[in-house]
C-alpha cells in the first residue's frame, strides 16, 4: 500500500512524505529539524527508515531544517546539480552526506524509482515523479509559475498528483504585498494560482488520475476553502463531482495532513 502526506505545506515551509511498507521518502524540509522529527514521531516513523530526501530547490521554505537534520542523521540527498552546489556552498550538506544530482534522470532510491523534471521558478527547481515498489506512481510539483509541457508530461498517468495551488489572483492583486513581489509571484517563474491548478487537474482527471493534493498554499493570498472552491467550480462545470468521482485534499500549513492512499 502506497501513501502520501505532507508534514506541513505552505509558504512558511514544505515537507512531503511518500510511504510504502514502512519505508519512506521525504520531499524537502522547510521547517526546523525538531518540527520535522516531531511529525515523523507522530506518524510512528523512524528516521532510519527514510530512504532519501528529495530537494526541489534552495529557498528556505524548502530547506531550512536540512542542515541541522543532516548533522545528526546520515540520509542521502537528491536534487538538481545547481541546487546541491548551492546547498554545499552554504554548508547545508555536510561532506559526509551522499548528495546525488538527478537532473532529468531516473534514480532508484531504496526501492522507489524517482525521476526529476524541471519546473519554472526563479531559481533552479524541479519536481519529482515517484514509483513505489508496488508499481504505484505519484508526482509532486510546487513552485512553478507555469505548467510547461515537460511538467504536464510527468504529471500525466499518475495515480496521485500533488500540485501547487499557491494563490488566488484577486487576493494577490488586492493584498498587502508590494508591487514587485506581486509581479514575481504571478510571473511564469513564480507560483501557480488556483485557477491554473484547477485547469490542470481537469486535464489530469480526463487522463485518468483521481486523487490530488493541493500544496504550498499562501497564508496571505489563499485559504484552503478558496482553493478547494475554485477547483470544485471548474470540475463541477465539467460534470465531475468532487468527493464522488475524485478525491481532492488541501494540505495543512502547520500540521500533518491525512494520508492519501494511491
Amino acid at each position: 500500500m502506497a501513501l502520501f502526506t505532507t508534514l506541513y505545506s505552505g509558504s512558511s515551509g514544505n515537507c512531503g512524505l511518500v510511504l510504502h511498507e514502512g519505508k519512506y521518502l521525504l520531499v524537502d524540509m522547510g521547517k526546523s529539524c525538531r518540527t520535522t522529527l516531531n511529525a515523523l514521531r507522530k506518524l510512528g516513523l523512524a528516521v532510519s527508515d527514510c530512504q532519501g530526501i528529495l530537494i526541489t530547490h534552495e529557498h528556505s521554505d524548502h530547506v531550512s531544517g536540512l542542515d541541522t537534520f543532516l548533522r545528526h542523521y546520515s540520509v542521502p540527498v537528491y536534487g538538481c546539480a545547481a541546487t546541491l552546489e548551492m546547498l554545499d556552498s552554504r554548508g547545508t550538506i555536510p561532506p559526509a552526506i551522499e548528495a546525488i544530482a538527478v537532473d532529468g534522470r531516473t534514480e532508484e532510491v531504496g526501492g522507489f524509482v524517482v525521476t526529476s523534471f524541471p519546473t519554472s521558478h526563479d531559481v533552479p527547481c524541479c519536481g519529482y515523479r515517484i514509483r513505489t515498489p508496488d508499481g504505484k506512481t505519484m508526482a509532486i510539483a510546487t513552485d512553478l509559475g507555469t505548467l510547461t509541457p515537460v511538467v504536464q508530461m510527468n504529471l500525466a498517468g499518475c495515480d496521485l498528483v500533488a500540485l501547487e495551488a499557491n494563490y488566488d489572483r484577486f487576493s494577490l492583486q488586492g493584498g498587502p504585498y508590494p508591487y514587485y513581489l506581486k509581479v514575481r509571484i504571478a510571473s511564469d517563474r513564480g507560483h501557480l494560482d488556483n485557477r491554473a491548478c484547477a485547469a490542470e487537474l481537469l486535464e489530469l482527471i480526463q487522463d485518468g488520475c483521481k486523487k490530488f493534493a493541493l500544496c504550498h498554499l499562501s497564508q496571505t493570498n489563499n485559504t484552503p476553502e478558496l482553493a478547494l472552491t475554485t477547483v470544485y467550480n471548474v470540475l463541477l462545470a465539467a460534470g465531475i463531482q468532487p468527493g464522488r468521482d475524485v478525491l481532492i485534499q488541501a494540505q495543512a500549513r502547520n500540521d500533518i495532513s491525512p494520508y492519501i492512499e494511491f
